[in-house]
């Protein structure tokens, strides 16, 4: 027998980012509700109610349905190296909360993220460097590592991983007025996370 997981009818930011906190601890515990994904299939073709979009590096070890125990038609899932932003990322954030009904969008960088490693050690590769310019603006704004600023410095590393994050929350709102609007106004939240891949453990900052 399945464990349904009912969203309640009125949702709001707070509720959308207990329904993620409350999956993550059963993602943590071991103790992921037992659903039926094709009976979730047919429950969710015509009318799909995602209560939170989440913008977060696409490497492998963050897939966010399985890090906040969430099931097919709950959350918007968008996934970039290094969780940048784009143009088409404000558009797909802007679909996701403005003609969908998100409640909540959640920036997730990762510890040992590729990306900043990447940057950090200014790789070149064809169109990848232009991505990496945007974690590379990041770095500078690391005071505290003075001797080994590379992507071998596993410290530096997540720590400009933290520092990206608040700069594409940012990015999000000074560059999209629908969402700063719904923000501002308290419809929606924006809120910065880091997903630890050697504990399997989400931290939210305010």
């Amino acid at each position: 027998m399945d464990t349904k997981l009912q969203h309640p009818p009125e949702m709001t930011p707070d509720l959308a980012l207990h329904l993620l906190q409350d999956g993550h601890e059963r993602f943590q515990n071991g103790h992921t509700a037992r659903r039926s994904l094709l009976q979730k299939v047919q429950e969710t073709k015509d009318e799909p109610r995602p209560f939170a979009a989440i913008l977060s590096c696409m490497d492998s070890r963050v897939a966010a349905e399985l890090i906040f125990d969430q099931s097919i038609g709950d959350i918007f899932n968008i996934r970039i190296a290094g969780n940048v932003v784009s143009q088409h990322i404000l558009g797909s954030l802007e679909y996701a909360i403005a003609t969908a009904g998100a409640k909540l969008i959640v920036v997730m960088g990762h510890t040992s993220c590729g990306a900043v490693k990447g940057a950090c050690n200014h790789v070149m590769i064809e169109n990848l460097s232009g991505l990496l310019r945007e974690v590379k603006i990041s770095i500078p704004q690391e005071l505290t590592e003075n001797d080994d600023r590379t992507g071998e410095n596993e410290s530096f590393v997540n720590k400009v991983a933290v520092l990206n994050v608040y700069r594409s929350v940012q990015q999000i709102l000074e560059q999209s007025s629908t969402i700063r609007q719904l923000a501002d106004s308290g419809e929606i939240k924006v809120v910065p996370a880091m997903y630890d891949v050697s504990l399997g453990q989400v931290t939210f900052y305010p």
